[in-house]
């Protein structure tokens, strides 16, 4: 990727306080169109506090966050129309069907008939949903769940997606679905960030990590450059060290 693209993701030292802890300090990272990171941590570390600023749910104290070039601040129905973010939980809507449930959502998001209901049979197709498409969602299986889920996140076309643990639950089957269509979309030039504890899916599909702990960032690069510094065998090794090493540098028991 070109250096002079411009970030579809920035976070520019970023605080965010709850009461008298600090649950994000000063962090910063971008994220570029065709990429996938991962924002790893472990709990606690600050990561869904950041996803919850990216996605225009609580504003940050200070620093600045930008999606697509707006900011969240400022312009957050422009980030909102930019942003495709899914949250660890599906949050589906169990009396309707998947069909109700993305007709429904496509509609709150202004997309004409015509397109809503092309896009709807495009999604279906896309990611084997006929099969289930008109059973009520609370009668689903999590990982069809899951599908479902990720077709309401990629509804409106975003160019940036955001998901927070989006494998938490699933089976080696479904997880390997989201993987592959992560990079799918980054490949089709997407910004796609996403939080994990599953040390094997990052290696499998980032370009990057970002590695936050206590609120700061801690580590940035490739995984092999980061399993390089620490002269680790893999990046779970590479991740405990990196932890390990702040917080002998914080003082920390």
């Amino acid at each position: 990727m070109s250096s002079s693209v411009s970030p579809a993701i920035l976070v520019d030292r970023v605080c965010r306080t709850y009461g008298e802890v600090r649950a994000v300090d000063g962090v910063s990272f971008t994220v570029s169109p065709g990429e996938v990171v991962g924002l790893l941590g472990p709990n606690g570390a600050g990561k869904t506090t950041t996803l919850r600023m990216l996605a225009t749910l609580i504003a940050p104290d200070s620093g600045r966050v930008e999606v697509a070039g707006h900011d969240v601040v400022e312009a957050p129905l422009r980030v909102r129309a930019a942003l495709g973010y899914q949250t660890g939980d599906t949050g589906l809507y169990g009396r309707l069907t998947p069909t109700e449930f993305l007709r429904y959502f496509g509609t709150l998001n202004n997309i004409p008939k015509a397109q809503l209901e092309a896009r709807i049979d495009e999604l279906m197709t896309r990611f084997e949903m006929h099969e289930f498409a008109n059973r009520l969602c609370g009668n689903l299986s999590t990982g069809q769940k899951q599908r479902v889920s990720v077709a309401r996140t990629l509804l409106h076309d975003p160019p940036v997606v955001v998901l927070d643990e989006p494998t938490s639950g699933l089976d080696l089957v479904s997880s390997q679905f989201l993987l592959d269509t992560m990079r799918g979309l980054a490949d089709a030039g997407r910004a796609v960030l996403f939080s994990t504890h599953i040390m094997g899916e990052v290696e499998l599909i980032c370009d990057r990590v970002v590695l936050v702990h206590r609120g700061t960032v801690i580590a940035e690069g490739t995984v092999d450059a980061l399993v390089a510094s620490c002269g680790a065998p893999n990046l779970a090794r590479a991740f405990l060290a990196l932890v390990a090493d702040d917080d002998r540098r914080r003082g920390a028991p």
